[in-house]
Formats: C-alpha cells, structure tokens, sequence
C-alpha cells in the first residue's frame, strides 16, 4: 500500500497528498449556483459560472471540467473529496473557503481571492495562477506541482508540509509567514519579493542559496560591491 506521506528528504516532512476517489457523477442540471447550496456527486462540465454566487455552498464528490469562473462568488464555501480541472477565469471569491482533499489542475485563474482560506490535502498541477491572494489563510499538506505563481501572496498564511515541485515561484510575497516543513529544493524556479527575513523553517537547496544570496545579503544590510584591480 502507498503511504499518502511525500518523502521529501531526510529532516523534512512531506506532504500528504489527497486521495481522491470520485463515485459516479450526474450531470449537473440545476441552472445558476445558489447561496449555501449543497452539491454533492455532481459533474459541472464546460459551465459559465461567470459571475454567480455560491458563497458558503458545499461541493462533495464533485467534479468541475472547464468551467468558466470570473468574478465567481464562493467565499466561505467547502470544498471537499473534489477534482477542478481546466477552471478559467479572473476575479475569482475564495474568501474563507476550505479546501479538503481536492485535486486543482490545469487552472487559468487571475487574482483569485483565498485570503482567510483553509486548505488541506490539496495538490494543484500544472497551469499558472497570477496574483494568487492567500493571505492568512492556513496552508497544512499542500503541494504545488508544475504550476506557474506570479506574485502570490502569502501575507501572514501558516504553511506546514507544503511542497513546491517543479513550480515556478516568481515575485512571492512571504510577509509574516510561518513556515514548518516547507520544502522548496524542488521549485523550478524561486523568486522572493518581501518576507525573505520569515523562511525559517523553509528548505532550499544550495543552489537556490546562491541564486537568493544577494537578496539575502540585501535583507541584513550587506553591500555586495566587487574589488577593482
């Protein structure tokens, strides 16, 4: 039996992964989302969501394939034992939202709002996601895996066993983040831009030490300035 445990190398510990097992799914049929709704074994498959509002609706056992979701409403709503695939869309309301045990793949998402979000046992594969807003939010067993984030915001999140793999991490923002097992040695590329002072706790490999040293030697005050001869 394979263990859900990530082995991520000797003193770090790796994330568990979701292990999600979809039942049979039935089209869904049932027109706009709805305040507080309850789904549950649906398929929402190449849907416009474009603008509807399911705050603190509760999807189980669901699937949604290429649905379009810009300026989607769903603050505060569960999300659990779920697949996303394919989802596309810019200004997108997870606000508060938990995650639990979900597979997120291939999205195309612009300034996704889970700022308060609760996410766990989440893997999100492939796409790229701009201007990701995870501030405070609480990050446990997360894996980021051949995806692209432009200027995510960390701001203030607690993020224990997440694993950067093969993803590239551009202009972060780790601002008053707590970190524990955060590995990032994997990460095909890193780039900080605040919060490089708060990554105890993270693991980088020794050539991504080289690649952040002079941001590490901005952040303490050291000018890096070659001898001339």
């Amino acid at each position: 039996m394979v263990s859900r445990a990530v082995k991520a190398g000797a003193g770090v510990k790796g994330a568990r992964r979701p292990e999600v097992r979809l039942p049979s799914l039935e089209p869904y049929e049932g027109g706009e989302l709805e305040p507080d709704g309850d789904y549950d074994g649906l398929l929402f498959s190449e849907l416009d969501l474009v603008g509807q509002d399911g705050g603190g609706a509760r999807f189980m056992d669901c699937a949604l394939t290429g649905c379009a979701v810009d300026e989607t409403r769903l603050h505060h709503a569960r999300v659990l034992d779920c697949v996303l695939t394919g989802m596309r869309g810019v200004g997108t309301d997870l606000g508060a939202a938990t995650f639990r045990d979900v597979e997120v793949v291939d999205a195309r998402l612009g300034g996704v709002q889970l700022h308060g979000a609760v996410l766990e046992r989440v893997v999100f594969r492939g796409g790229k996601i701009d201007y990701l807003n995870l501030r405070e939010a609480r990050i446990r067993d997360v894996v980021f895996e051949g995806c692209v984030l432009v200027e995510p915001d960390f701001g203030g999140a607690r993020l224990e066993r997440v694993e950067f793999v093969d993803c590239v991490l551009k202009g972060a923002d780790f601002s008053g983040v707590s970190l524990t097992d955060v590995d990032l040695r994997r990460a095909a590329e890193v780039s900080f831009a605040r919060g490089v002072d708060r990554l105890a706790g993270a693991v980088i490999s020794p050539a991504q030490l080289l690649d952040l040293a002079g941001v590490f030697a901005a952040e303490v005050g050291v000018r890096v300035v070659g001898v001339e001869v």
